[in-house]
């Protein structure tokens, strides 16, 4: 079962970054230019770059959320076991927010190079070496420059981010399951 959710949760990854990554590429460049307007900043990308612009960092973005997906929901699912078999019933949506929590924040931890990577592609300058889209590239000069803190950089708000969503989303989503799988079977 872990092996089917890990093909899936990556297969649905890949595609979501399809519309991801133009619109974290034109999230992050408007957040650091202040001067510049979300859809001035989008035009520019196209002006500039052409469509390739929109995408720069595509293949670093997936090769963030892979592993992110092979580490979240396996733990996420292996926590609830876990839960269930110490308590000897089945986990309450709360108690599956709770683990959704964990196994969102400790994948955040373990994947936040990759996220300093995949953010310095995209920010880089248009034609420069970083954003040709290296991942191993950008986590060397991130080394280089700033050591083991550089590649941790922006971990404690990535985390809390993303333990707060894992809670709000794995919690929501059981509850949704639960109640569906209610439905099906003529009651809640």
């Amino acid at each position: 079962m872990p092996v089917k959710h890990m093909l899936a949760a990556s297969a649905g990854e890949v595609v979501a970054c399809l519309i991801r990554v133009p619109s974290e590429v034109v999230k992050q460049r408007t957040q650091v230019s202040a001067s510049s307007r979300t859809f001035q900043i989008f035009s520019n990308i196209l002006y500039q770059e052409g469509i390739h612009g929109l995408y720069r960092g595509y293949t670093s973005t997936v090769l963030r959320e892979i592993p992110f997906s092979l580490v979240q929901f396996p733990l996420w699912e292996s926590l609830k076991a876990l839960w269930c078999w110490r308590q000897d019933h089945v986990v309450d949506c709360w108690q599956s927010a709770v683990c959704g929590a964990f196994a969102g924040g400790f994948a955040a931890v373990v994947t936040t190079p990759l996220d300093v990577a995949k953010t310095r592609i995209m920010l880089a300058k248009a034609g420069s070496s970083t954003a040709s889209g290296n991942v191993l590239s950008a986590l060397h000069g991130v080394w280089r420059t700033h050591g083991l803190p550089g590649l941790f950089a922006g971990v404690f708000p990535r985390t809390a981010a993303i333990s707060l969503g894992g809670f709000i989303f794995l919690g929501a989503y059981d509850q949704t399951r639960s109640l569906l799988v209610g439905l099906g079977r003529g009651g809640p």
